[in-house]
């Protein structure tokens, strides 16, 4: 019985490790929200060539600090914040020039 609560809580600890993202800011035009651009590299699985794939996220900013082209890092929060937001603005990580 104590072997199966560990293996439960092992377990409930693994799932809430959240999922972080690194991308540049692409819009700040909503209140309270910014889209981030996320770019991945990915190997062609025929071609063996690295492809870029992006992904647009969008994030909750508090405070509304990030701006355009800031390098930022978002985290996976754990329910949706509303119909397309699923990520809070962690921390900006390089300011535009």
């Amino acid at each position: 019985m104590a072997e199966q609560a560990e293996v439960q809580q092992e377990t409930a600890k693994k799932s809430r490790i959240s999922k972080s993202f690194i991308g540049v800011v692409g819009s700040n035009k909503m209140d309270k929200t910014i889209v981030v651009q996320v770019q991945r590299l990915t190997k062609h699985p025929v071609y063996k060539k690295y492809i870029r794939r992006n992904k647009k996220l969008y994030a909750h900013d508090a405070n509304n600090e990030a701006n355009i082209g800031d390098r930022v890092e978002v985290v996976e929060v754990s329910r949706p914040l509303s119909k397309l937001k699923r990520y809070r603005l962690r921390r900006i990580i390089e300011r535009a020039k």
